[in-house]
């Protein structure tokens, strides 16, 4: 494994051990030649996926992409990074699991969407307000409404149904 901070081929590994409830292996890694420590990752890829954008363009899957989305999701709620990486492990075995190379965004935004619901309802709001490219309040109503089981909406001066 060459060193992401001299390029030296010569890297070592100090420790390794699972990570991503088993579907990864974590290595600690140190380099002769400049000191330097870090870490890598190594997963199973079974097959090399592409997404399929809306507008017929395709490229390959980007499990980091995949992350970096669901981490602007999540930003400042209660989610831990472990969560998010569990999510993104679980999104992309589905993935690959479906059996196919070529995978329609859109599927991969409902997987996304289906794992942030379980883990934070803000977080899922604010995905799917882009995801669903809402451009109006009512889009949020309809979508909070769903949530909330019908629940009304608050009224003016904030206050709700109190016997919820």
């Amino acid at each position: 494994m060459r060193c992401p901070f001299c390029g030296n081929e010569e890297t070592q590994v100090k420790d390794s051990r699972p990570a991503e409830d088993g579907a990864a292996i974590r290595r600690r890694r140190h380099c002769a030649a400049c000191g330097a420590r870090f870490t890598t990752f190594e997963r199973v890829q079974l097959r090399d996926l592409v997404v399929v954008k809306k507008d017929g363009v395709r490229e390959p899957f980007e499990r980091e992409k995949l992350a970096r989305s669901i981490r602007i999701a999540v930003r400042k709620r209660p989610v831990e990074a472990e969560q998010v990486e569990r999510m993104v492990s679980a999104i992309h075995r589905r993935l690959e699991g479906m059996g196919e190379t070529e995978i329609e965004s859109r599927i991969i935004g409902e997987l996304v969407m289906e794992a942030l619901i379980g883990v934070d309802k803000i977080a899922y709001v604010r995905f799917a307000s882009v995801y669903r490219d809402f451009r109006e309040v009512g889009d949020f109503q309809a979508l909070i409404g769903s949530l909330a089981g019908g629940m009304p909406t608050p009224t003016a001066d904030g206050g709700g149904n109190d016997d919820v």
